[in-house]
């Protein structure tokens, strides 16, 4: 076959990979319009706040490496038009030059690129997107001669950036049109928590705030929030990403809510096209709902899945929990499944807990705080969890995904094995602790008759009637005599066994304590 890849992102160059693994014979051509490959955008603050050394390091391939397992990767050659009927596309090189392909089986994992708000000046200099190799580098060079950095937007992106930026003694300020930092995945109490962090070290943060205009007359001079003008020599534009889907629309795929629509197998409802990635969209665990997953983690395991269908095994993407995590400077933070705020909007009735634990032994030293809140049903199935703290956040939010995938209650989790080091951990580990709070407060709101109370076995008299009923069926006659002849025969059965097993060893029955002696156990 000739396998047509458009997008050489985490799910496009996974799929590849996959395909190949299966598939040694098929041809496998990938398309991208970016000059590098199978790199990770989550990398780049890191790398401007010097934790990693260069851009060349978070390159992890380069197209040589993939065309050593014969897959050809054409760099900076963007496909123009795709002919579903004839199976045909058009793409076009950086030079303007243009050629057809035949392809067998097509897969759209365009992603996303970045949503640019219509903000006046957007397009000054200085102003800048953070989506690429090339966006990471031209960012780090000029923040070299800059004092003010503004931050439109507070998502993982913006916040990590912003945070290695004041590292560096630049002065930066976050503006976030929502009333809260990180709002999909943190309740306000603990956003405000990593806020009060960020603010410690310097970062004004602006939440519920539009920044109305960039200003300058070439090049960024100031920006507008709320009607205050505030100091900028350079802008950054970290509000998210949108799912590219035009050439998906073109062909007819099938648009859902958010993007494409696929089937759990990555299919389209267009025959031999598939997708993967941020340009399709997913199924949320908690709810049932229709999301977007615009995360790694998610495009890889599309990639993986689409591969395996494509090569003819049955396995499906199962719905999402959209765990994340992320470091801003010394501080952790991570959650999984749905808020708070999300779960009473969708009318859900729920518990909570939110504790202040150690991620060590409290007298083992360099011990850190960590804040948990956990979200539970008030059956005590979780289906949320937040954490914040300077360690030991990352490999529990990974705990709480394999919890909450299997849709285990708190109860599980009390009794729950975790392991355990005074340097690593507690002997109750902080997730035990927070489930075994819920578990209280489900109590007392049973006590208070707020939860009903559910419903318990038959009683002893209900089973005793059911066991006199069956009884009465049969006479006491019957029993004695049904009861007297299985007994008779089951002891002649074990005579029977005893003498035939006697007969065919020839050998004589030792006692247990003859047996040891021969064994040279006892004297």
């Amino acid at each position: 076959m000739n396998i047509v890849i458009i997008g050489a992102g985490a799910s496009g160059l996974t799929a590849a990979s996959n395909i190949r693994k299966y598939d040694e014979e098929s041809q496998i051509i990938v398309f991208t319009t970016q000059k590098h490959v199978a790199y990770s955008p989550c990398a780049i603050p890191y790398v401007i706040g010097g934790h990693i050394d260069t851009f060349e390091d978070i390159i992890m391939h380069k197209p040589t490496d993939y065309l050593r397992k014969n897959i050809k990767i054409f760099t900076e050659t963007q496909v123009v038009e795709i002919n579903n009927d004839i199976t045909e596309l058009t793409y076009e090189d950086k030079k303007g030059n243009k050629q057809n392909l035949k392809y067998d089986k097509l897969v759209i994992a365009t992603g996303g690129k970045p949503l640019i708000p219509p903000i006046p000046g957007k397009d000054l200099e200085g102003v800048f997107k953070v989506r690429t190799v090339e966006d990471g580098e031209e960012i780090l060079a000029y923040s070299q001669n800059c004092k003010n950095v503004t931050l439109v937007g507070g998502g993982a992106i913006g916040l990590e950036l912003g945070s290695e930026l004041a590292n560096k003694g630049i002065n930066v300020t976050i503006a976030e049109m929502m009333p809260q930092l990180f709002p999909r995945s943190f309740d306000q109490e603990m956003s405000d928590k990593f806020q009060e962090h960020l603010q410690s070290n310097n970062i004004e943060i602006l939440t519920g705030s539009a920044v109305q205009s960039i200003n300058g007359e070439t090049k960024v001079e100031s920006v507008t929030i709320d009607g205050e003008e505030k100091p900028a020599d350079m802008v950054i534009l970290s509000t998210g990403v949108r799912p590219q889907t035009e050439l998906a629309e073109s062909i007819g795929c099938e648009l859902g809510q958010f993007a494409i629509k696929v089937t759990p197998h990555m299919e389209t409802t267009v025959p031999n096209v598939y997708a993967a990635g941020d340009c399709v969209e997913v199924t949320n665990a908690i709810t049932g709902e229709i999301t977007l997953s615009p995360l790694g983690t998610t495009a890889v395991r599309q990639g993986i899945i689409l591969a395996k269908n494509l090569a003819g095994h049955e396995i499906d993407f199962q719905p999402v929990l959209n765990s994340t995590v992320s470091q801003i400077g010394n501080m952790e933070m991570g959650a999984v499944g749905i808020t708070q705020q999300e779960a009473e909007k969708k009318g859900i009735d729920v518990v909570i807990s939110s504790i202040d634990s150690l991620s060590r032994a409290r007298y083992y030293p360099g011990s850190k705080p960590l804040h948990i809140k956990l979200i539970a049903k008030t059956d005590g199935t979780i289906i949320g969890c937040q954490m914040f703290g300077q360690e030991a956040v990352a490999e529990r939010v990974d705990t709480m995904t394999a919890i909450m995938s299997q849709k285990l209650t708190c109860d599980d989790v009390v009794s729950m094995e975790f392991s355990y080091a005074p340097p690593v951990s507690q002997v109750t580990d902080p997730i035990a602790q927070a489930a075994e709070e819920i578990l209280e407060k489900i109590d007392e709101l049973k006590a208070e008759g707020k939860i009903e109370e559910e419903p318990s076995e038959p009683e002893n008299e209900e089973v005793e009637e059911i066991a006199e009923e069956e009884v009465e069926e049969t006479t006491g006659e019957e029993v004695e005599a049904a009861a007297e002849e299985e007994v008779e025969e089951t002891a002649e059965e074990e005579v029977e066994d005893t003498v035939d097993e006697s007969e065919d060893s020839g050998e004589e029955k030792v006692s247990f304590t003859e047996y040891l002696r021969q064994q040279g156990l006892i004297n």
